[in-house]
């Protein structure tokens, strides 16, 4: 199975920051906002907000002096001993602060071994999660998790999952020809989110945007009832440009 993603803003944050902690490791004493500037080749403009969140995210500190220096949350997350604890716990707080920032339910979801999983999910009292009536695995094709993971495989990849899963017709408005929707993958830009109104069920909008890196296909996604609808491509601009972070923990 073949990716067809592009790197989406997400993508290209996520390895900007990277870069930025690999240059902070390199200086246990701590290094300053200058001299990173000058060391991974990035402008002001660029690096104070990357700066900003790598604080917020607890992967750097900021000594007494104005430095910075590794923080605790990479250090969690660089142990092999409690690695994929220390990941599960900081992608959950990452899921947490974006539903309270985008006011929606926020998920990931992952392709593993040729199957649609939701990994996590953070949902409140305010912001449901959505009802899976029909098992997500079985329904890539309706939902905006399943068509934003579909889209990032090659044709191939497309085409055996769905003869695998047979497209059946959830609502008046879910889509069941196949030549229609490897169609409209084709068409979608990475870059964009992919949207669900009310395909996978009634009364409830979804959205998802790629957060792929390398051979690993995943998605972030948000839920809205459909009394919010009005409130969903702005939601959805929102848990975009909130993907980097949970690029990065995974990246770690």
């Amino acid at each position: 199975m073949a990716l067809t993603h592009e790197p989406t803003a997400p993508y290209h944050s996520a390895q900007d920051a990277l870069r930025v902690l690999e240059t902070v490791a390199r200086h246990s004493t701590g290094v300053t906002d200058a001299v990173l500037a000058r060391l991974t080749g990035l402008g002001t403009q660029r690096l104070t907000p990357l700066l900003r969140m790598l604080r917020r995210e607890g992967y750097v500190e900021q000594t007494a002096d104005g430095a910075y220096v590794t923080g605790a949350a990479l250090s969690r997350l660089g142990s092999a001993q409690s690695h994929e604890e220390a990941l599960r716990e900081k992608l959950q707080q990452t899921l947490d602060q974006l539903r309270d920032s985008v006011g929606a339910a926020v998920y990931i979801s992952r392709y593993i071994d040729g199957e649609v999983r939701v990994t996590q999910c953070a949902e409140g009292p305010a912001t449901p999660a959505v009802h899976e009536w029909v098992d997500f695995r079985s329904s890539a094709h309706a939902s905006a998790v399943g068509k934003s993971l579909l889209g990032q495989l090659d044709v191939n990849g497309r085409r055996d999952h769905l003869a695998r899963h047979k497209m059946a017709r959830l609502t008046s408005r879910t889509i069941t020809n196949e030549k229609l929707l490897l169609s409209r993958l084709d068409a979608h830009p990475p870059t964009v989110p992919v949207l669900d109104l009310q395909e996978y069920a009634v009364g409830t909008v979804c959205a998802a945007v790629p957060i792929t890196a390398g051979s690993s296909v995943g998605c972030l996604a948000l839920s809205l009832p459909v009394e919010h609808a009005h409130r969903l491509r702005q939601a959805a601009d929102r848990l975009n440009k909130g993907a980097a972070p949970v690029l990065l923990s995974l990246a770690i």
